[in-house]
Order: structure tokens, then sequence, then C-alpha cells
């Protein structure tokens, strides 16, 4: 059901975004990368899903938090591959602050990136979906847009948004075939994970990565590991695919049994 179709992932050169590019192309969709990065390793990445799955993959640079550079990536996708059919809106940024030292800028860069970006991309994808009848909008939210957290406002409140977003889009189109949903991970070993892994490690000499990840996870995951990257790329393929079709309007966790506990 999933071949020739186009997906469009933004934040999708690395990390997550990657892993569900990799996934969705595995089931035959051509597919937009949307990220920053290092041209080179971009290119490489771009290759070897191309070559790998025997799909179209194209990348664009489009920052997230200027409006009309979303408009350019969205069109772009849509000359390219003739529509768009699968959105999943995963672009991120986050920072670490408290409330009253967080910083005005980083504020209106979270909220533009976090959650106007899925706004814009899926208000210009949606008049597609409507006139073929087929769309799966996927945005990406967390276990914090379900429960709090400190020095993290700008992460809590756009992935909590991101929900809510979710639930009114996924009612405006549910008389057609396009449906709308939400996954909400835990924490999986993206670069911005890793990197603050290692600064576990640097601070608790000795331990070994198997000890680091379940002291990591003590407060967090009950299953003391990391939920792995291609288990939520496989819950993008299934709700993109053909067992999804009745599935729209969820926010479904992800995330070593975390949101239960």
């Amino acid at each position: 059901m999933l071949k020739s179709k186009c997906a469009l992932i933004t934040g999708s050169t690395q990390g997550l975004g990657y892993a569900m590019a990799e996934r969705l192309a595995a089931e035959g969709c051509h597919i937009m990368l949307n990220g920053f990065g290092d041209p080179a390793e971009i290119e490489a990445r771009r290759r070897h899903i191309e070559d790998s799955h025997g799909v179209r993959v194209l990348h664009h640079g489009a920052d997230l938090a200027v409006p009309a550079q979303i408009t350019d990536l969205v069109e772009t996708a849509d000359r390219a591959f003739g529509a768009i059919d699968i959105v999943i809106n995963n672009a991120v940024v986050r920072h670490f602050a408290p409330l009253e030292d967080f910083k005005v800028e980083d504020w209106d860069r979270a909220l533009a990136v976090n959650l106007s970006s899925a706004f814009h991309v899926t208000r210009l994808a949606l008049p597609g979906m409507r006139r073929r009848d087929f769309g799966r909008i996927v945005n990406i939210s967390s276990i914090y847009g379900q429960r709090g957290a400190v020095n993290r406002v700008d992460y809590v409140t756009t992935k909590t948004a991101l929900i809510g977003f979710t639930r009114a889009v996924a009612l405006e189109v549910a008389g057609q075939n396009i449906t709308c949903n939400a996954i909400c991970p835990g924490s999986s070993p993206t670069p911005a994970i890793e990197q603050r892994l290692a600064e576990f490690v640097a601070r608790n000499e000795g331990l070994s990565r198997d000890d680091a990840v379940r002291s990591f996870m003590a407060s967090r995951q009950p299953s003391g590991r990391f939920v792995a990257m291609e288990g939520v790329a496989s819950l993008a393929a299934v709700l993109c695919g053909p067992a999804g079709r009745d599935i729209t309007g969820a926010a479904i966790p992800i995330d070593g049994g975390w949101s239960a506990s």
C-alpha cells in the first residue's frame, strides 16, 4: 500500500527522523528528508536509503522556524514526487533552564520549530491529501507531552500542544481516508540523548555503558533500557499502512512503561 507513496519527514537527517525515513523507504516510500548537518554526511545518508531500497530520496535544508522556507520545502516535495502522502512532524529543538532564566529567543524558536512547523507543514500538505482521499499525518510528541519536568518548559509545552493539535486535525479529516496520530516515545539513543549519557558517564567514572544506561533510566523507564528507534519507526509504519486505517486522534506511548509508572 505504501509503494510509490511520498513521505515528508522533518528533522530527518539523523536520529529518530532518519530511522523513520529508512523504515518507510523499506515499505516503498519515496522520501523527502529535512534537517541540518554536515552536507557530506547528509548526502551519504540520502544515498544510502536510495541505494538500499530503490526509492527516490531528496533532502531540503529548510529552517523550520521560517514559514517561507517551510512553504518551499512542501512545494519542492510536491513538485518532485507529484504528491505528499505522508507527513511526519518530527523536528525538535530543546533547551534546559529554569523558567525565570529561560531565554525569550529560545522559547520563540522552540514554539516555531516544535509546534508551528507541524501546523504549517500539515496545512500545506492537507489540500492534496483531501483531493486524493489519502493521507497519513504522524506527529512525534513525547512522554513529556503527558507529564511535566523541571527546567524543560519549552519541550514539555510544545510536546503537550502537539497532542492537542493531533486531536483537532484528526477530527477535521475524519470523514476521509486521512488519519492524524501522535507517537509519544520515551528516551531513545538519539544524538541528543547520547550526549547527555556521555555527560552522565563523565560524572560517574568507572560505570560501564550498560550500567550507565540503567542508572540513567532509573527514574524514567521501568524497562531500564532505551526505546529502540527502530521500534518507533515500525510503529510509524503501522500507522501509515493498511493496519492504521482506523487509528486516528491517538497519542500512543512507546516508552518502556514510563507512562504507566
